[in-house]
């Protein structure tokens, strides 16, 4: 196996299903007591999330290159970002790290296109949904178009993300709210929602709003048990 390095702690809620997802995925696919080598840095998620709510993105860029050269030192062999808005740095942390990256919109991407769909809805971060990477990465790489909520609703759902899930928080009429969004996006012509946010699986669920659901969190953590397991379909490059 190889081993994969993440960067995570972007929040710990949905890290750990990261470890979860890919030491059952290594022990299911080898049996045993098998499990995945891994190798984690977390990072204290607040002053991440304090900068990027001043705009402070170059001081991100910093923090995520310095933790993406530790775990370079620590001898990976890919890397992995426990995050979706921090993919806006996917070139940058792997050109700092030397090893491939396993890009969570690559891997996203998978079972969009084996459905057939050519239009999703984006539900995530503001930062997600507003700075491009991710539906330019879709259009430009996978033919895939995307749909994104109006400029309010963006601003609540991230809200959502960072006072409540990021803190473990589950509130019912957030989660309703986040349903309804879902259905607007079906409403606009989006073919199924794509939740570009490691915690938004936890809320919002297939067969629970009107179109099919893509987990990128899952997506994520079956492209990079791929990977470390060292088989076709590991999506190790940016």
């Amino acid at each position: 196996m190889r081993t994969l390095g993440i960067i995570g702690g972007t929040s710990w809620v949905s890290t750990q299903e990261y470890y979860r997802g890919l030491n059952a995925g290594v022990q299911a696919a080898l049996g045993g007591t098998h499990s995945a080598p891994l190798v984690v840095t977390s990072v204290d998620f607040q002053p991440y999330a304090e900068l990027m709510a001043a705009g402070d993105w170059d001081k991100v860029l910093v923090g995520m290159t310095t933790e993406a050269r530790r775990l370079a030192r620590a001898g990976v062999d890919g890397i992995a970002i426990a995050s979706n808005t921090l993919h806006v740095f996917a070139d940058e942390v792997e050109s700092a790290a030397g090893v491939p990256l396993v890009h969570i919109a690559d891997a996203a991407a998978v079972p969009i296109k084996s459905a057939g769909f050519k239009r999703i809805g984006l539900m995530g971060t503001r930062y997600s949904m507003e700075k491009g990477f991710y539906t330019t990465r879709f259009r430009e790489r996978h033919a895939i178009e995307s749909l994104v909520p109006g400029a309010d609703d963006r601003i609540r759902i991230n809200t959502i993300i960072f006072d409540e899930l990021c803190r473990e928080k589950f509130v019912d009429s957030s989660r309703a709210y986040l349903h309804s969004m879902a259905d607007d996006l079906a409403a606009r012509g989006a073919q199924c929602v794509v939740l570009g946010c490691t915690e938004l699986p936890l809320v919002v669920k297939s067969g629970e709003v009107k179109l099919p659901v893509i987990d990128t969190l899952g997506a994520h953590v079956a492209a990079c048990l791929q990977f470390i397991l060292d088989r076709p379909g590991g999506l190790g490059t940016s």
